[in-house]
């Protein structure tokens, strides 16, 4: 018979008050409760407790609560046949076979399994002491459904992304992509514009006054402002017109270039 036996065991929990197990040891007398109790606090030693004479106290109160009360005796038994196999341990004389263990290693199983018992008990009393649903804390009368969050997780490496990319690029066709024109007064169309009334401006004037008339905001106006402007300066590169700013972001003005003078013909003087 094997240590492990007796551990996987159910174990029985130790009732208290009027059935409860006393025990009567050296340095130790009360309640085996107690004595898991004051081993928790690490007031007694079950190193040093005589597992002994606990087995004798144990049978004999066994013994007599089976005579009492045989549910409180059933309870007891796994313990009970525990110790009665610990103490034929303890008194047979020692042989070293190193199949069984001896008495001393049983006893220390044992006093293992109590600090387990006492582990148990204080890990069971944690749990009830928690708040519980309808006595600590309540649900919620009207509960609303949480749908399930969905989160995609993409797991390609470099080749079949571009893979992909090349599949998706040749069931497209290769359609080329076709911006639509933006309507806008494009320069070509000032220098048009301002090329018609060249001759017509002698004095100066704004150049602002030269815009077309039925554009008054928005892209295409801003694009005839600054398709003018643009159209005025390549004008007066190529001498038909003159323009001037009299001050910085004042009103620019223009006017018609007048014509370069022309030279008199002179006679050839004939080479002597």
């Amino acid at each position: 018979m094997q240590i492990s036996d007796f551990e996987d065991e159910p174990r029985i929990e130790v009732p208290s008050g009027e059935g409860a197990f006393v025990v009567s040891l050296e340095g130790f007398a009360g309640p085996l409760d107690l004595l898991l109790a004051l081993a928790r606090e690490q007031k007694v030693d079950l190193a040093h407790i005589s597992i002994l004479a606990l087995a004798d106290q144990y049978l004999a109160f066994v013994a007599k609560a089976g005579r009492r009360d045989l549910v409180l005796a059933a309870d007891y038994l796994v313990m009970a046949a525990w110790l009665a196999y610990l103490k034929s341990k303890l008194l047979l004389p020692k042989e070293v076979t190193g199949e069984e263990p001896s008495g001393e290693e049983m006893a220390a199983a044992l006093a293992f399994q109590l600090r387990r018992l006492e582990a148990m008990r204080e890990s069971g009393a944690r749990l009830m002491a928690r708040p519980r649903l309808g006595l600590g804390f309540y649900a919620r009368g009207a509960p609303e459904p949480f749908a399930p969050a969905e989160r995609t997780v993409i797991d390609l490496s470099l080749y079949e992304l571009l893979k992909a990319y090349g599949d998706s690029r040749r069931r497209g066709g290769g359609d080329v992509l076709h911006i639509e024109p933006f309507e806008i007064f494009t320069v070509e169309d000032a220098l048009e514009r301002l090329r018609g009334i060249v001759g017509h401006v002698p004095d100066w004037e704004v150049l602002w006054r030269h815009l077309p008339r039925n554009v008054r905001a928005g892209l295409v106006w801003r694009s005839a402002v600054s398709s003018t402007f643009t159209a005025s300066l390549e004008l007066a590169r190529q001498g038909l017109i003159r323009i001037r700013q009299d001050s910085a972001f004042g009103p620019i003005f223009m006017r018609t270039a007048e014509p370069a003078p022309q030279l008199a013909n002179k006679p050839e003087t004939p080479k002597p």
